[in-house]
């Protein structure tokens, strides 16, 4: 229900979204990834807005080692940057991981030496997934 080209997409039932996120975090560890930001849209939207949602983590990854290669090959990546993983429940209580998908994004670039780096990216972020 939630693939898209742009995102890699695991579907988990029984599992609650906080402790997705814990696997996520671990799983993104194992590969090499640090967790730099992550916003609670649900609490962000009941705070400043007053709405009510089901709970949506969204979840800046980075690899230091690989950002720092996609930088030098192009500068202004960085505005792709870092790498987001979603963690949110879905209408049917079933929570749902996505990540970036760095070949579709990197693709828009234009510049061939990202590509290899989009490659390990995405295979890592692919094994983050398999890893729940």
């Amino acid at each position: 229900m939630y693939e898209r080209d742009y995102a890699l997409t695991r579907t988990i039932k029984g599992l609650d979204v906080q402790t997705a996120a814990e696997k996520v975090r671990a799983a993104l560890a194992e590969e090499g990834f640090g967790v730099l930001t992550e916003i609670d849209v649900r609490q962000t939207l009941k705070e400043k807005l007053g709405l009510d949602r089901r709970p949506y983590l969204i979840l800046g990854a980075c690899n230091p080692k690989l950002a720092h290669q996609a930088l030098e090959a192009e500068p202004p990546i960085g505005v792709l940057l870092p790498c987001n993983v979603t963690v949110f429940e879905d209408e049917n209580g079933d929570t749902v991981v996505q990540a970036i998908n760095p070949k579709t994004m990197f693709g828009m670039i234009g510049n061939e030496a990202v590509q290899p780096l989009a490659n390990e990216v995405g295979q890592r972020l692919a094994r983050v997934l398999e890893k729940l």
